[in-house]
């Protein structure tokens, strides 16, 4: 009886101890395979499968059109490697933010949050949420179009199921990321190896000439890589989840390293099956360049191509949510968003009112029409920050000498990557000068109204007001600020 006594105690006490060193802090819970698997999911998404004609639209001839995207996935390998090494130098997630706040101090982080959290990411999530509801209700309506009310209604039921799944469990989040990130593998790999067959029977006719009648010029070629970049975005979303990656000096950059020239690969190789069945007038006038595809090749299981991209772009939309969710989390513990927003389930070890707030926003986004205009002239904000970022890492070799810096690229690179971002910005303006982008700075710079109003001078009376309305969401979804001893 006694030894059953004392063996109870030791447990107790070991339940105890092992208790107070849990604390609610976002887990590691992210190995290397869902580090890939959030790579490849979040940059496949719907673009790929549906049109690639947005680069050949530029260029107009397939040789220029191939380069294009192996160039591209080239210049989004070089920038994850200069965020690789700010991933493994400065280990807070949230992606650019740390490192502009690092580099630069608060204000360019606090526009970069602003941007992105307000518009760009929320924006993106309610894209390719409609982007799945689209291809979902199509074959239930037949050769009409399905009504927007059904579509909008759908697309918010997917943000409200990948936005819960993601509250209740990082793992549970990364096992749904690595199923549909194998899903999009199938009819990746069924497009490429069709290619590939009909290659080797000979189906080389569209390949003959390729350079003939291209369309060369400054302008042509910055808004085809204005795409295809595009296409590649999401290729840092790993540095937003840093804090949950196990053994990050190791897996961050081998995720990277793996996970994007895995992604160019795929992209040159699936537009190269394209173009085994396609004449270049005939993938320009494709509304879904895969779907064409299918029919023409899979026939009559091209019924398959439909299902397997609307698993690819519901797995980008559980990437962008898994990913975008810890920049809400980040930004309202640095105090630039409300500060309940970096509070964590105390049960699920989450983010869950960063990536709820991060639905409701993208939920608003559904109700207006077409919002893809917007994220065109947004994208060349989104690569200002990311030229911004890379200028911050340049500037830290100087002013941050001692820090530790598991990974070093050599500096051409991130000197490379910062010219290629000035390019990119500037040359869309230069050619073809639109209002809009001026609208999009003009929103960017209204970030600092607010930062001065509800950051830097902290009025009272908003305290007051958001305090009791704070506690009484923390007791409805039992969260807590970060760090608190779960006892």
């Amino acid at each position: 009886m006694e030894e059953k006594s004392v063996r109870k105690r030791r447990e107790d006490d070991q339940s105890i101890q092992s208790n107070e060193a849990k604390t609610t802090n976002l887990q590691k819970q992210v190995g290397l395979i869902s580090g890939i698997c959030i790579i490849v999911g979040t940059v496949i998404g719907s673009g790929i499968f549906v049109s690639p004609k947005s680069v050949l639209s530029n260029v107009n001839a397939v040789g220029p059109c191939l380069i294009i995207w192996s160039t591209c996935g080239i210049v989004a390998t070089l920038g994850a490697l200069c965020f690789a090494e700010l991933g493994t130098m400065i280990t807070k997630s949230g992606g650019e933010y740390p490192y502009l706040m690092e580099a630069f101090g608060p204000i360019p982080a606090y526009l970069f949050s602003w941007t992105s959290l307000i518009v760009t990411k929320p924006s993106s999530f309610a894209i390719i949420c409609l982007s799945f509801a689209e291809y979902v209700a199509v074959p239930f309506y037949g050769n009409c179009k399905p009504p927007q009310l059904v579509v909008k209604c759908l697309a918010a039921a997917v943000i409200m199921v990948i936005t819960t799944v993601n509250s209740l469990s990082v793992k549970l989040g990364s096992y749904v990321q690595n199923f549909f990130t194998a899903a999009k593998l199938v009819i990746v790999a069924i497009i490429i190896i069709s290619g590939i067959v009909l290659l080797a029977q000979g189906k080389t006719k569209n390949f003959e000439n390729s350079f003939e009648d291209a369309s060369i010029s400054v302008g042509s070629i910055s808004l085809a890589f204005y795409n295809g970049l595009w296409a590649y975005d999401g290729w840092n979303q790993l540095n937003y989840i840093t804090e949950e990656l196990e053994n990050p000096y190791r897996n961050l950059p081998l995720a990277i390293i793996i996970g994007i020239p895995l992604v160019t690969v795929f992209y040159v190789l699936m537009n190269i099956s394209y173009f085994t069945v396609m004449t270049s007038t005939e993938l320009l006038q494709s509304q879904a360049v895969a779907v064409t595809f299918g029919d023409r090749v899979l026939y009559p299981a091209s019924w398959i191509v439909p299902l397997f991209v609307a698993f690819s772009t519901i797995g980008a939309a559980n990437g962008t949510c898994f990913t975008a969710g810890r920049l809400v989390y980040v930004a309202g513990r640095e105090g630039h968003m409300l500060k309940m927003l970096s509070y964590i389930s105390v049960k699920r070890l989450t983010p869950a009112p960063a990536i709820i707030f991060y639905g409701i926003i993208a939920i608003l986004y559904i109700i207006p029409g077409d919002i893809n205009t917007l994220i065109n002239y947004f994208s060349f904000a989104s690569w200002f920050f990311y030229g911004l970022t890379v200028v911050g890492l340049i500037v830290m070799r100087f002013t941050k000498k001692d820090r530790k810096r598991p990974i070093k690229v050599p500096v051409f690179i991130p000197i490379l990557v910062t010219f290629i971002s000035i390019y990119l910005v500037l040359a869309p303006i230069i050619t073809n000068p639109e209002l809009p982008y001026l609208y999009c700075v003009l929103f960017v710079l209204s970030g600092l109204l607010f930062y001065l109003l509800f950051v830097h001078n902290k009025f009272s009376w908003v305290q007051k007001i958001s305090k009791p309305i704070t506690m009484h969401l923390q007791m409805l979804m039992e969260v807590v600020p970060p760090e608190e001893d779960l006892n």
